[in-house]
């Protein structure tokens, strides 16, 4: 089953365009659990065993850089089936690894090759080629649920099966996903360009700025902002993709096309997403760790808990859909961004005994809120595209969703850090509610200036 006839792609094809982005998503953080028993078992110290992670952030940002160069030489669709194959084949090569250093380059090439598989899945599943469809709520969940779910599932896989089984689980769904692609409708990507020109110096500054840009935050969250190793690549990082900027302008056949950043409903698109995402993520980051170390609950526990945001995510960016194409595009953002100032706020009735449940609904709220925000946006972002843009404008979503959500991540929870110390976890916790509900209110009033409607997605 291909598409149904009112343009929205069968079971199978969209289980081949998110089984790609769902392991990606999972392994950019499924891992994180990992690092202790890797070190144990490859008899290896926990500085090269960070290069697991290290290296994946490396790879993350050459991808990316990439994907719409490959995108258009080769065409969307089979750059995207290779994607999922090659990543299908570097997790069995971390599954059966034998040494560190085997590790580490299998963890490269499913950085390079699993940053290309959101926004190409993106483009097609939303829209590439021009077409108008509708995707399920289950494959709205499943787009939200990889980074809530896998540090997760990576503690139950580990303590039942050991580490080997975070990679072993990839080998069936990527295995079933390369089969299902031939599913998919080639009418809904966009055909490749034999003469694409490769824009080598705009690849160099644009994949080496994306890896000091994210391995820069990655270590500031996870070292401290003092040490040179986090403030150093992030600084060098920043200035190379400052200097791809000023490239782009004057390049014909640019690396990453940032015309889109001039229209003015497009930029004020990804500075929302950007908000959305710091409000997402940092709370995403710091619950966990709240409910485990503060309030006593368990890994599995917690984990359940966080799991109906993943589920109400994306029921809200089905139903952003839904009520954008009711009351259009402005007043659906506008909307999303007030749900999520009232459900940050409910953070404030979280203490040290309040019950998981109510914890849980709470941020199912704020979830839903998340989704009636991203579809919207979205389609303001495709709403001026041709086809063959639909690569450039998705990686650079993508692109501005890691860099904010890393962002907020190492803002908010140094800051969490730091009051935790002064007044404790509770105040510190509800210092960061006001300061996401406040991010959410200034984000709402600015939503006032998208246009009233879109081209439904």
């Amino acid at each position: 089953m291909t598409a149904t006839a009112d343009g929205r792609l069968g079971i199978t094809a969209q289980f081949a365009l998110l089984a790609g982005p769902l392991l990606s998503m999972l392994d950019s953080s499924i891992v994180n659990v990992a690092i202790a028993p890797i070190a144990a078992e490859l008899n290896s110290d926990l500085v090269t065993v960070q290069w697991v992670t290290s290296g994946y952030m490396l790879a993350l940002g050459t991808g990316l850089a990439l994907t719409s160069y490959l995108a258009r030489r080769f065409g969307t669709l089979r750059t995207y089936t290779t994607g999922v194959l090659a990543f299908t084949v570097a997790s069995a090569l971390c599954a059966f690894a034998p040494s560190i250093e085997l590790l580490i380059g299998a963890r490269i090439v499913q950085g390079v090759t699993g940053a290309t598989l959101v926004p190409l899945a993106m483009s097609m599943l939303l829209g590439g080629g021009g077409a108008s469809r509708d995707i399920s709520p289950l494959a709205g969940m499943l787009l939200f649920l990889g980074p809530a779910l896998g540090p997760t599932l990576g503690g139950l896989l580990i303590g039942a099966f050991g580490w080997r089984s975070i990679f072993v689980i990839n080998l069936p769904v990527g295995l079933l996903a390369t089969l299902a692609v031939r599913a998919v409708p080639a009418r809904i990507a966009p055909p490749r360009r034999p003469d694409a020109h490769l824009d080598a110096l705009g690849l160099v500054l644009l994949a080496v700025g994306l890896f000091g840009v994210l391995f820069g935050l990655d270590r500031g969250n996870s070292q401290g902002w003092n040490e040179p190793d986090s403030w150093l690549p992030l600084g060098v990082g920043a200035l190379l993709l400052l200097a791809y900027v000023l490239h782009a302008r004057r390049a014909p056949h640019p690396a990453l096309d940032l015309a889109i950043l001039r229209d003015r409903g497009a930029a004020l698109s990804f500075a929302l997403c950007a908000a959305a995402s710091v409000a997402a993520w940092s709370i995403l980051f710091l619950l966990p760790v709240f409910l485990q170390q503060v309030q006593g609950h368990s890994a599995v526990t917690a984990g359940i808990a966080l799991l109906p945001q993943g589920i109400l995510t994306g029921l809200g960016t089905v139903l952003g859909q839904k009520v954008a194409d009711r009351i259009g595009v402005r007043w659906t953002v506008v909307l999303g961004f007030a749900v999520l100032l009232a459900s940050s706020l409910g953070l404030l009735a979280i203490g040290l005994d309040t019950s998981i449940w109510l914890t849980a609904a709470i941020l199912a709220a704020r979830s839903a809120s998340i989704g009636l925000v991203i579809t919207p946006l979205l389609t303001v972002v495709n709403l001026h595209l041709r086809p063959d843009q639909q690569a450039d404008a998705n990686t650079v979503f993508n692109v501005v969703q890691r860099i904010a959500g890393s962002l907020g991540i190492g803002l908010l929870v140094g800051l969490f850090t730091t009051h935790s110390a002064a007044a404790g976890p509770v105040d510190a916790l509800h210092e960061i509610a006001v300061v996401i509900a406040v991010l959410s209110g200034l984000a709402a009033a600015a939503a006032v200036w998208l246009p009233r409607s879109g081209r439904r997605l």
